[in-house]
């Protein structure tokens, strides 16, 4: 009896023992985790990231989706940044679209890794338009009749007004993201928000990609940002770079690939 005691108490010290390390392990790797920061671009919100984002938070991931008010490069990366003020920890900042212009003017020492996707990334001095330079690269289908021009509130705009891009509706699925279904285009059309006019013409900051790793998903089926245009922005900012035969919304119709490139990044 005294044998099978001092077994007893010696299992249980084991336990113990074993619940204390492990107790302690465990919320240390979860805490290790980065933060992720999913930045959408023109013509979608966030809700384009919850595919993404789904999948990142199944890993154990905190994942942020902020609305990008669309306004230009230094509004909307003030308002990211703003967000960013609430993050304790590393980072990894992505961005699609647009949104790879707003990141690549954000400026944030947690900041670890960024990551592009079918994404817009600036030199100092430059313009969203050079990106669609038709002579450079061809392909963008981003014109008119495509592309729709509309007078909107905009507390940002001159005596509260702005002139803002969006696509006609009877053109976005073809356009923004061909390789989805007709229902989750529909969804994607209703949650379209126009930027303004304006932004496409604001040089960039110097970038963040300069002094950050960063990585790179070209689209190469994509019909708003040539993919010729991704490889050299790509190339340019020395990014880790690989390629999903998809449509510009790659972070829709992809999700899997998209998440997998953001954990890479994630280290």
């Amino acid at each position: 009896m005294t044998t099978f005691r001092t077994v007893r108490v010696a299992l249980f010290a084991v336990i113990v023992a074993l619940t204390a390390v492990l107790g302690g392990v465990i919320p240390a790797a979860a805490q290790s985790l980065p933060t992720v920061v999913l930045v959408h671009g023109a013509f979608a919100d966030s809700t384009g990231w919850d595919g993404v984002a789904q999948r990142l938070r199944g890993q154990g991931y905190q994942v942020l989706t902020p609305e990008n008010p669309l306004r230009g490069p230094a509004h909307d990366a003030a308002a990211i940044q703003s967000v960013l003020d609430t993050v304790e920890g590393p980072i990894v900042l992505a961005g699609h679209s647009y949104g790879g212009f707003v990141i690549s003017n954000v400026h944030d020492p947690d900041v670890v890794s960024m990551v592009y996707v079918a994404a817009f990334a600036p030199a100092q001095g430059e313009i969203a338009q050079l990106a669609l330079d038709p002579i450079r690269f061809p392909g963008s289908q981003l014109l008119p009749p495509t592309l729709q021009v509309e007078l909107v509130d905009d507390p940002q705009g001159p005596m509260g007004r702005n002139l803002d891009g969006y696509i006609a509706p009877d053109r976005f699925h073809e356009v923004f993201a061909q390789d989805v279904d007709d229902a989750t285009a529909a969804q994607m059309i209703a949650h379209q928000q126009s930027i303004a006019v304006a932004a496409n013409l604001e040089p960039s900051g110097p970038p963040s990609w300069a002094q950050v790793p960063s990585w790179y998903l070209v689209s190469a089926q994509d019909r708003v940002i040539p993919p010729s245009s991704q490889r050299f922005m790509a190339g340019r900012m020395g990014a880790q770079v690989s390629e999903l035969d998809a449509s510009h919304a790659s972070l829709v119709s992809r999700p899997d690939d998209v998440a997998a490139t953001i954990t890479t990044a994630a280290g």
